[in-house]
């Protein structure tokens, strides 16, 4: 599928993002969770990847926003494959919603990794699988989970970003950072710093970008009381994880 795709999504999110202001205050909270993350004093430099409608300016002032179209709100274009950053110029790399698109994320990750100073850090918001989770991005999301799927963690030899199309499978950050089966493809590069698991149920019945919202904004302080409660037990309840990678010093 052609990768054009993102970019219609992209104008999709940023119509809803307009007519929707509870948005903004939920993933203000996402943000805010990530930048209690970030390596770094004031003046780090910290990048995300695929910022699509570019709203985590308004959350972390000074965040550098790329993807891979060159839109009106976008600083510059990057691609996760190919950065055009200097080695160890970069402090914090944020991919919020970004890393299930990665066809290849193990060949991303190296390249991220040669970035970021020693102890820099990879920040990445994605779906969490629990059996919430499963029901709601398996059966009420537009993007596939890509559960019955093979990862190829590194791309084949030859492999162009040029080469690159449409590519999702929203299970894919819980299957690599919450399993074993990856765990020694990180080890070597990378000390995981959190795997922190979130209900976020006032995202999910907000309807995100896509579905209606289920609850009048005034009422979020409440949901967001609901979500402390099932934050408890993750298992059950989790729709959101939020990784944190370090990039290990030399020794």
């Amino acid at each position: 599928m052609d990768i054009t795709r993102h970019e219609e999504e992209i104008l999709r999110n940023l119509e809803s993002w307009r007519k929707k202001p509870l948005l903004g205050e939920i993933y203000a909270g996402f943000y805010r969770r990530i930048a209690a993350r970030l390596h770094g004093g004031p003046g780090a430099r910290c990048v995300e990847l695929g910022s699509g409608i570019g709203n985590i300016r308004e959350f972390i002032p000074g965040c550098l926003r790329t993807d891979i179209f060159p839109n009106p709100w976008i600083d510059q274009v990057e691609s996760a494959y190919r950065l055009s950053f200097a080695d160890g110029s970069v402090d914090n790399l944020i991919l919020f919603d970004v890393f299930h698109h990665l066809r290849y994320p193990g060949t991303a990750l190296n390249e991220l990794h040669r970035v970021l100073v020693p102890g820099g850090r990879v920040l990445i918001f994605e779906p969490c699988l629990s059996l919430l989770g499963l029901l709601v991005f398996g059966l009420l999301h537009h993007e596939p989970l890509g559960l019955g799927k093979e990862i190829r963690f590194f791309a084949p030899a030859g492999w162009s970003p040029q080469q690159d199309t449409y590519y999702a499978a929203q299970g894919n950050g819980a299957r690599i950072f919450l399993g074993r089966k990856y765990r020694s493809l990180l080890c070597d590069q990378w000390q995981v710093v959190a795997r922190e698991r979130l209900a976020a149920i006032s995202y999910v019945a907000s309807g995100g970008y896509r579905g209606p919202q289920l609850y009048p904004d005034r009422a979020l302080d409440l949901m967001r009381r609901l979500d402390r409660l099932c934050d408890h037990l993750p298992s059950l309840f989790a729709t959101r994880l939020l990784v944190v990678l370090e990039k290990k010093s030399p020794t």
